[in-house]
Parts: structure tokens; sequence; C-alpha cells
């Protein structure tokens, strides 16, 4: 039985990986894709009140994504680490904790917060960039 317990907790750890992956990856090719329309648009919203309101609107889709996005990874992060942690209580209990190290805990900590970062900075760059140009 313990095994089937350790199978299923790898098992949701990769699962969570692979949407943490899908969150960050959304996220960024959304904000360049939007950066690329919005900086397209620059030219032509300085005349027409149209495009600058369509400018706007990714704006907010830039937003709304990246908050998703945030709340995913955010999520990510937690069950990881409750996941983790169960994996570790399973070692200690089978006396085999020694071979993980608890302080891969905070690494993957600091590596969430960094990804949430790639998230935001170029979230702000797609929103910025283009309105700095006009």
């Amino acid at each position: 039985m313990l095994e089937h317990v350790h199978k299923h907790i790898i098992t949701e750890l990769q699962q969570s990986a692979k949407t943490d992956i899908i969150f960050i990856l959304s996220s960024i090719v959304l904000n360049l894709i939007t950066l690329a329309i919005n900086a397209g648009m620059v030219e032509k919203s300085r005349t027409d009140e149209t495009l600058l309101m369509v400018m706007f609107i990714f704006v907010g889709l830039v937003i709304l994504i990246n908050i998703v996005a945030i709340f995913g990874l955010l999520k990510g992060k937690q069950t990881r680490t409750k996941l983790l942690h169960g994996l570790i209580t399973m070692y200690k209990d089978q006396q085999v904790d020694k071979y993980y190290d608890e302080s891969l805990l905070s690494s993957y900590s600091v590596r969430y917060n960094l990804f949430i970062m790639v998230v935001v900075c170029t979230g702000i760059i797609a929103i910025i960039v283009p309105f700095v140009m006009r």
C-alpha cells in the first residue's frame, strides 16, 4: 500500500509540473503576442480611437490571463509543498529521509517565485511598451 501511495504522490507531482508549464508558457506567449499586436497598432491608434480601444481590450486580457496564471502557479506551489511534505514524512517513517534533502523545498519555492516574476515582467512589458511608443 505504501508503494501505491508513493506512486500516487509522484504522479501528482508530475501532473502539477505539467500544469505549471502550461500556465507559464501560455501567459508568456499571450504577453508577447499582445505586445506585438499592440505595438503594430500604435501608429494608427493615434488617429483611430477604435484601435486605441482595442489596445485597451488587449491590456485587459493580459491582466486577466496573468492573474489566472499567477493564481495557478501559487496553487501549484502549495500543492507541490504539501505533496513533498507528505513524501518527506513517508521517507522519515521508512527511515530513508537521509536521501532527500529538505532544502529542496525552499529551492522549489524560489523557483516558483521566479516563474511568477517572469510572468509579471512580460505582462508589464506587454502593457507599457506600446503605450510608451504611442
